[in-house]
């Protein structure tokens, strides 16, 4: 499928760099050398830029072009400041309500959830640079557009954005199955950031620990555990339950 959101080869990539472009993330082949390659190297060091090395087979799915062993991701929107979205928030006299992932790294899940952040009310999302999935075409078509609608805030460690959230007045709940309390016992009607984990592994142990309050979703078949993007969706209309 073509992809606007995506330049390949290294003078490109270094060009876009240069010229401010939003990167998003870059996969770059395994053992790729050279001058030039050094440069890049150099560039992404100190630009903090979320980088993939990946076999070439990879890249040579990700595009037809003669990509010169470098594939980069450009974002479609510009990520917002947490501290500014959270004080605008505030201020606005609305009652917050944050979603955090956790190295959620599906692009198509990352889509769904936007999607039903948008229909919710969420003030905000926050993803952390590495580790996240990237917002390409696939999130934009899996959102319905709603990818523009919504802030979406990149932090270097969602550790610290959590500490952010609970200095400024803003409960962090975290969507797990390694507690007693259901999502029922939790009152939503009161500032809140809630905490989505990884697909295969839910919320780090790190984060697990500096959460304000755990709950769960009541689970009565054999699998016990739903889509990340679903459980997101029944967590965010609790919320607007609640606050209705």
């Amino acid at each position: 499928m073509k992809n606007e959101y995506q330049i390949f080869g290294i003078r490109a990539v270094i060009e876009a760099i240069h010229a401010g472009k939003t990167i998003d993330k870059i996969f770059i082949q395994k053992g790729l050398q050279g001058g030039l390659f050094q440069e890049l190297h150099t560039l992404l060091k100190s630009h903090q830029i979320n980088t993939s090395y990946v076999p070439v087979e990879k890249l040579n799915r990700l595009t037809k072009k003669n990509h010169q062993g470098v594939v980069a991701n450009i974002s479609p929107i510009e990520f917002h400041d947490l501290e500014n979205l959270t004080m605008k928030v505030i201020e606005s006299g609305e009652t917050p309500l944050f979603l955090i992932l956790d190295q959620v790294s599906d692009v198509r899940n990352f889509g769904a959830i936007i999607r039903t952040a948008e229909c919710t009310g969420v003030h905000g999302i926050i993803i952390q640079k590495n580790g996240s999935a990237p917002v390409t075409a696939d999130t934009v078509k899996t959102s319905a557009g709603a990818v523009f609608n919504v802030p979406i805030c990149k932090v270097d460690h969602i550790k610290d954005a959590i500490f952010y959230m609970q200095a400024s007045g803003i409960e962090v709940v975290g969507a797990t199955e390694k507690t007693d309390n259901e999502i029922y016992d939790v009152n939503f009607t009161t500032p809140a950031a809630i905490v989505m984990g990884a697909e295969d592994v839910g919320i780090s142990s790190s984060v697990l620990k500096i959460l304000n309050h755990k709950a769960k979703l009541p689970m009565f078949g054999s699998i016990g555990s739903l889509n990340v993007s679903v459980a997101c969706a029944v967590f965010l209309y609790e919320v607007v339950r609640q606050r209705k």
